[in-house]
């Protein structure tokens, strides 16, 4: 049975009534941007903070600091498929709130146990695992909340301001990251995330309940059915993405691209020092500039896609923004570096406005019941990919070299985008939005049929 659906439609994003400054006019939504752009650079001074802990004060060689970076990644592999469920059954605000209170302490310990001398390699291991798991329930709660906070209409610019505004916070985050840890110490950064989570937490607690928002998934028609075994909730959702041909798509080409921008990304750092010859103050921003593609990709992604189609549109500049990463392994010393740079500007901008638009349309197309579990199904998927490239462009980078493995890995960018071909994307102008909930059920089955 072929599904009916309803095509996402932006002619009504825009309209003549609008406010000047968009949703930045709305004052929850206004809450809920700063919030996040704050926390968000908070996490990219972490990311920065927590391996110089391990490596100035704990003197950790190499595979301890890599267990470090792969136990953050650790709880989306074990807990990301039953989040998917359990998030469907708490209020979003109220977890969102819980767990940036419980990461502020958790980062609060790492410098309390460096000032009194009991920080272990060990401690900082658990810190990242808690870490990752704050994470896997955050991140799952946050993308169900957006949706009962604003309109279906305005998801695409929600989702653009909230990723654009990310990455400057990666743009300025590593940087800060590492003056801090120079000029206060390497825990510093630590307190200041600590700091960003409570800032979250608070702008969190001013938002104010509306009484028109639908509780997604709390509320919804099969709400009697979550007294269901939770094996049995977890397949159902899993079943609903993988059988979808639409979620299916867009979910494996974010497993195949997150696998080889993460092989990139765990070479970038010595590419840029052995090969290009750049100084270590240099760096930091040279790898962070591709962040700043972000803010491009952002700013376009709606003029885009009312212009080409939701669809159309994002698979005409995934096929466009992906080949610049062979500009990459063509960089060289000295002035050939701007190939570097713009290579990376044009992957991030091309990476974000997909993720713009795949993370708005998992918002509006699985029924509610099922909305919490897609959501945390596809980005489970999508991040199991991330420990297994970073692996993959280590063991690489030893074998055949640096350069040589980044044009495999922009070989391999660039082949990922087959699977958007050969689906159903590149045939229709726009998205769905929604699919009869009786076209589920054919056949005595319960289903039918891209942070980055």
């Amino acid at each position: 049975m072929t599904a009916r659906v309803v095509a996402l439609d932006l002619s009504a994003v825009d309209g003549a009534g609008r406010p000047r400054w968009g949703l930045l006019s709305d004052h929850d939504f206004r809450l809920l941007w700063s919030g996040q752009t704050i926390s968000s650079a908070g996490s990219s001074i972490t990311a920065v903070a927590l391996p110089l802990v391990a490596v100035v004060d704990l003197h950790a060689g190499p595979l301890a600091v890599g267990l470090l970076m792969a136990a953050i990644w650790l709880p989306w592999l074990v807990l990301g498929l039953p989040a998917g469920v359990w998030v469907g059954r708490i209020p979003r605000r109220t977890l969102m709130i819980s767990c940036d209170v419980a990461m502020a302490v958790v980062f609060v310990s790492v410098p309390i146990a460096a000032w009194t001398h009991t920080l272990t390699e060990t401690y900082l291991l658990v810190v990242a695992v808690v870490s990752g798991t704050g994470s896997v329930f955050f991140m799952s709660a946050y993308q169900v909340y957006l949706p009962e906070l604003v309109g279906a209409g305005d998801l695409i610019e929600a989702n653009a301001k909230l990723l654009g505004s990310a990455s400057v916070a990666q743009v300025v985050g590593p940087g800060a990251g590492g003056l801090a840890a120079q000029v206060f110490g390497v825990v510093s950064g630590l307190m200041a995330d600590a700091a960003t989570f409570v800032i979250s937490a608070v702008t969190l607690v001013l938002i104010k309940p509306r009484r028109d928002s639908p509780q997604i998934g709390l509320d919804s028609p099969d709400a009697s059915q979550r007294s269901r075994s939770l094996r049995t909730e977890v397949a159902d959702g899993f079943r609903f993405v993988v059988r979808d041909p639409y979620l299916r798509a867009i979910t494996a080409f974010g497993a195949a691209a997150n696998l080889a921008l993460a092989a990139y990304q765990s070479i970038v750092v010595l590419y840029l020092v052995r090969d290009l010859h750049v100084r270590a103050g240099l760096v930091g921003p040279l790898a962070a500039a591709g962040a700043l593609g972000g803010i491009l990709g952002a700013w376009l992604v709606h003029p885009l896609c009312r212009r080409f189609g939701t669809a159309r549109g994002t698979v005409a500049v995934q096929l466009v923004a992906t080949p610049f990463a062979f500009l990459i392994p063509l960089a060289s010393p000295g002035p050939g570096v701007a190939l570097f740079v713009i290579g990376s500007l044009a992957l991030v901008a091309g990476t974000v406005a997909g993720n713009v638009v795949f993370a708005s349309f998992r918002q509006r197309y699985a029924p509610p019941e099922m909305v919490s579990r897609v959501i945390t199904f596809a980005m489970t998927i999508n991040h199991s990919s991330i420990p297994v490239g970073g692996l993959l462009g280590g063991g690489l980078g030893a074998v055949i070299g640096l350069r040589a493995t980044l044009w495999a890995t922009a070989g391999l960018l660039v082949a990922s985008c087959a699977v958007l071909l050969i689906g159903p994307l590149a045939r229709q102008r726009d998205l769905p939005t929604a699919v009869r909930p009786a076209s589920h059920r054919s056949r005595g089955q319960h289903v039918t049929t891209w942070e980055a």
